[in-house]
């Protein structure tokens, strides 16, 4: 077998849709960015050591906006205060226990240093050094904390928050010194015994909330404008992706930026599979497909009644290049349908109430929004193409 590269139509910068990816702007996160700010930014002219703790479900930009505070807060030390500020991320999932999280900052300074033979408390010291001798200021974040302390217990915490004590003298004005972030979807300070709790400030806690469809259009606009071509997705194409991933407000998803923009990106490659310069709404169902297989509704479609066959069937007959419809759109489709099954259409009131009794069961998605004219609904389908859907209406209702 052979292989052809052929030059992507659509995704331009691939490492711009990658998790490790962290953009200049984080929408939606500038509130936590600048709570981090006001609590560091009183550790370079003190010479004191800080602490956070950032808090909230997967997928809501706590790991990103430690990244991007860390190289901001790294900056303006330099530029601002004359100060050197380093930082480490260590991902706790990764690192099986203390020593390999000591190991992973350790070799920050020094990459040839052995991956054996010093116990966590040598580790210290030797990093305590490090940090004396190049005066720097050490920021270390833990990411996905509570994996390590449940696993190694929270002496490591312990041993970085109270490495100072040691020393005979130490000057309030020392560069030497080291803060810690730390990261986790739960309540990790429960997880902390006592001697570490008493080193770290509760109050320090920053909480992310689950991303919204509204402010998960902004993060998946400015990221389809970093990774791909220009005017290869529409807004339609954004705003189903994030109706699909936005949490609350009518949103079918978590809240989960990383799962919008693994979407976004499985989008691109399912078009660019077809051949495509651009993608299209079938597209986005088919990565939403992807993750929720249509097989697992197909018995349901059995079950429905006769109309609520023919309004679904209208539905995909609608939709095949349109990300949303209207209820008034979908009507007049809905009676052509009617027509050619020999069917009676439903009075409106009935008509919308067997379209709230085929979004209950997650067959159609309905959200309101505001237009000039005021408010109007918009339905979609969202986790199946529709020319599948269409296919196998066809054939239940053909029996």
């Amino acid at each position: 077998m052979s292989f052809k590269r052929s030059r992507s139509k659509i995704i331009k910068y691939p490492a711009k849709l990658s998790f490790d990816y962290v953009p200049n702007e984080l929408p939606h996160r500038d509130e936590q960015h600048q709570q981090l700010f006001t609590l560091f930014s009183r550790v370079i002219p003190s010479g004191i050591s800080q602490n956070a703790f950032l808090y909230g479900p997967v997928g809501t930009g706590k790991t990103a906006t430690a990244k991007r505070f860390s190289i901001d807060f790294s900056r303006w030390a330099q530029e601002e205060e004359g100060k050197v500020v380093n930082h480490v991320i260590v991902n706790c999932r990764r690192r099986s226990n203390n020593s390999q999280t000591m190991y992973k900052i350790l070799k920050h300074f020094d990459s040839n240093f052995p991956d054996r033979g010093f116990s966590v408390g040598e580790m210290v010291e030797i990093l305590q050094k490090h940090i004396e001798k190049k005066k720097v200021h050490l920021l270390v974040v833990l990411d996905e904390v509570d994996t390590l302390i449940q696993r190694d217990g929270s002496d490591i915490i312990y041993l970085l928050s109270r490495m100072k004590d040691e020393q005979e003298y130490q000057s309030p004005h020392s560069d030497g010194q080291i803060s810690l972030i730390l990261i986790s979807q739960k309540n990790a300070l429960e997880l902390l015994d006592k001697s570490s709790l008493s080193t770290f400030k509760r109050s320090n806690r920053i909480r992310f909330p689950r991303y919204t469809p509204d402010q998960m259009y902004d993060i998946l606009k400015i990221r389809s404008e970093l990774a791909l071509f220009d005017d290869t997705i529409d807004d339609d194409e954004i705003r189903q992706l994030s109706f699909m991933t936005g949490h609350g407000e009518e949103g079918e998803g978590d809240g989960d930026a990383r799962f919008g923009i693994e979407l976004l990106e499985r989008s691109a490659l399912i078009a660019e599979g077809k051949g495509k310069r651009k993608i299209e709404p079938e597209d986005v169902r088919a990565a939403q497909g992807e993750v929720k297989p249509f097989s697992a509704s197909l018995s349901l479609l059995r079950e429905l009644k006769s109309q609520e066959k023919i309004i679904l069937l209208a539905a995909s007959k609608e939709l095949k290049s349109r990300a949303f419809t209207t209820t008034g759109d979908l009507k007049d489709v809905y009676e052509i349908v009617c027509e050619e099954q020999g069917e009676k259409p439903l009075q409106h009131t009935q008509f919308w109430k067997y379209i709230k009794n085929l979004s209950a069961k997650g067959l159609l998605s309905t959200q309101t929004s505001s237009t000039g004219k005021g408010r109007t609904t918009q339905i979609s389908i969202t986790d199946v193409p529709v020319e599948e859907l269409e296919i196998e209406l066809r054939k239940i209702l053909e029996r």
